[in-house]
């Protein structure tokens, strides 16, 4: 594939493509596992369903959801299951009429050239598929042919409608799109406008532009109810920093999405050394309209404590060259260390913000006013 060509850096995964990329390093703490992988896959077995037909119910939805192979033997047997039964059925038809016996001239038959079940089976194919070869065909002699004739027509329309339907949505399913939709392999966290925020950097790598392209993300983890109640999985919204107010964004090169940890985000009382032994996971959904196809596609990723960097920040990946705008996708996922307060937001709050924090190092972050009024923050001892 193409990561094993080096096509295609280490730096960030494939949505779809987990089993062609080189694993991360890191591994998840034990006794605690992954709501959404990495590469996009839901960690959720479905078990002890009761009611199994309700999928029947459904019967296209259920053909499109089944695995590739299992598609094609349904197709094959649905025509094949077919076939057999119009040539027992055109079989009987001649063998009740007496087209099996060898008759005078004078002798008209049902359907012609049928003297055995074989014949009878190729006739049936030659109907339902319409190939026509010329050598059997039906006559005005039986209403009961031509009316079975009307009904294999029919059923072999259906079948055929039914199953390269199946057959082109399975092709043209959403998630193919998703695959050249990229995260970053890690998470950071840092100060960006004096404010300490979560970010990731997602990309496309097609030319094609996702319309209507939205970011939502959301904490998962085991939270306690003030009445006691256990929820192993409490799924919370994460609001994005958009100065726009909507999550929709213009995904024509890399972008940095951003979360302002303030006193409505979950991370708020999170620290750096809270994230080393906290079970969190940050779920990353991108959603958008294909430009070329017009169909919806969403690809999603998730980022556990060990997967977060906090301290750090990616570095830019675009640079204009010759009168156009170059993106560098190998450097797509490198960071590097910023000064940052290893206390928590809510902490930051309360000694009163950047400016007034000492670092657990014993250095302050303190700014430094340049002209154009731009800040810069240093170290000092």
């Amino acid at each position: 594939m193409l990561s094993r060509k080096g096509l295609i850096p280490d730096d960030y995964l494939l949505t779809r493509l987990a089993e062609d990329v080189q694993q991360p390093k890191f591994k998840a703490k034990s006794g605690k596992a992954r709501f959404i992988a990495k590469n996009g896959a839901c960690n959720v077995a479905h078990t002890n369903i009761r009611e199994q037909g309700r999928f029947l119910q459904d019967v296209f939805t259920t053909l499109v959801d089944l695995k590739w192979l299992h598609t094609l033997i349904i197709f094959t047997m649905s025509f094949l299951c077919s076939w057999l039964l119009f040539g027992m059925i055109w079989w009987l038809v001649a063998f009740a009429h007496g087209d099996l016996d060898q008759r005078g001239d004078d002798f008209v038959p049902c359907v012609t050239d049928i003297h055995s079940f074989s014949s009878a089976f190729l006739f049936s194919i030659e109907v339902q598929v319409t190939i026509g070869f010329g050598g059997r065909m039906i006559t005005e002699e039986c209403v009961s042919a031509i009316i079975i004739l009307i009904m294999q027509n029919i059923v072999g329309l259906v079948i055929n409608a039914i199953m390269l339907g199946c057959i082109f949505m399975k092709t043209a399913q959403a998630h193919r799109r998703a695959e050249t939709l990229i995260f970053s392999k890690h998470a950071v966290i840092s100060v960006r406008n004096n404010k300490l925020c979560f970010m990731v950097r997602i990309g496309d790598l097609r030319k094609s532009m996702i319309i209507s392209a939205t970011v939502r993300m959301q904490v998962v983890r085991k939270t306690t109810s003030k009445e006691g109640e256990v929820v192993p999985l409490d799924q919370i919204d994460i609001h994005m920093d958009n100065p726009v107010g909507t999550n929709g964004i213009f995904l024509v090169s890399p972008l940095i999405i951003s979360h302002i940890i303030d006193k409505d985000s979950p991370l708020y009382e999170l620290s750096a050394a809270d994230l080393l032994h906290n079970d969190l996971e940050v779920i990353v959904v991108l959603e958008g309209v294909v430009e070329t196809t017009g169909i919806t596609t969403q690809a999603r990723t998730s980022y556990v404590s060990e997967e977060i960097l906090w301290g750090q920040r990616f570095v830019p990946t675009v640079s204009e060259e010759d009168g156009k705008y170059a993106v560098d996708y190998s450097k797509f996922g490198v960071v590097m260390k910023v000064p940052t307060p290893s206390c928590s937001a809510k902490e930051l709050d309360q000694a009163g913000g950047i400016a007034h924090l000492k670092l657990s190092e014993g250095v302050t972050l303190r700014p430094s006013v340049r002209k154009r009024s731009t800040v810069r923050f240093s170290f000092s001892p």
